[in-house]
């Protein structure tokens, strides 16, 4: 019971922590809960026929199915919260501040809810997907199903609630912290998962480590225990990463940054040419 209530613990953390800080960064913009409910579904949905079809997958690509799928949709999810991120600091603050009277508000914000629904199913995808393998793993040796499914519902609840203790936590921040904050997390939401696409290539051989590992914190902070874990969600964290993880997780950083610098500047100057006009 004990290890699959600390597995299903650990994968429903990573999604709820992705879905809690998305969720928060949207919340002032109409019609988001049945985007992120969609989402949920064709992710859960999506997770259970990759678990089915996952031997097959395995054997794609001479045996390297399985790290290519994953790298594809982790790549996926990296674009979608990168633009996400970019979008909530250009023009987040005031579609939220609108949201109430404008026609447009509601126009720009469906734009970013349909990117929404793909960043929330593909964390659903990711994760659930692992469940459903561990489990099966564990099944295969032998633990009772009673003991299984009270692991699993301890694990289930235990991260819905963290994810939902962070998604409140962000909603009482004040306004203008609110949009930096999320968008901050955002950025290191999608560095991090640029870092693992970058390992499933590794794995693929695909592309070079450079250096394996860059450091070792393995002793210290190990990403198989929960502060790990969620570090690993939240920042990026990896206690042994390839040299090409990190190249990938500081270039991921820096287009963001630089993205959102450039539209602000872009931002500005238009602003002020319509005050002159």
């Amino acid at each position: 019971m004990f290890e699959t209530a600390i597995i299903v613990f650990r994968e429903i953390l990573e999604a709820a922590i992705v879905i809690g800080v998305i969720a928060a960064a949207t919340q002032a913009i109409p019609n988001r809960n049945k985007w992120l409910l969609a989402g949920i579904f064709l992710g859960l949905l999506g997770a259970v026929l990759l678990a089915y079809l996952g031997s097959e997958l395995s054997d794609f690509a001479d045996g390297l199915g399985q790290e290519l799928f994953n790298a594809g949709v982790v790549s996926i999810a990296v674009v979608m919260l990168a633009w996400q991120t970019i979008w909530m600091s250009t023009r987040g603050a005031s579609i939220s501040k609108d949201a109430k009277s404008t026609g447009l508000a509601i126009k720009e914000g469906q734009k970013a809810l349909s990117v929404l629904l793909v960043i929330v199913g593909v964390a659903i995808l990711r994760e659930g997907s692992e469940i459903v393998i561990f489990l099966y793993g564990i099944s295969a040796s032998g633990a009772q199903a009673n003991s299984m499914l009270l692991g699993g519902g301890i694990g289930l609840l235990s991260g819905v609630l963290v994810g939902f203790i962070i998604y409140t936590g962000l909603l009482h921040l004040p306004v203008r912290l609110f949009f930096k904050g999320t968008a901050i997390l955002i950025a290191f939401l999608s560095a991090g998962m640029a870092s693992q696409a970058a390992n499933y290539l590794v794995q693929a051989n695909k592309i070079p480590a450079l250096v394996s590992p860059l450091w070792d914190l393995s002793s210290v902070l190990p990403n198989a225990s929960l502060l790990g874990s969620f570090l690993q969600t939240l920042l990026g964290y990896n206690a042994r990463p390839d040299g090409i993880q990190v190249v990938f997780y500081v270039v991921t950083l820096l287009t963001i940054f630089f993205a959102i610098k450039w539209l602000n500047h872009q931002n500005k100057r238009l602003t002020r040419k319509d005050a002159m006009s």
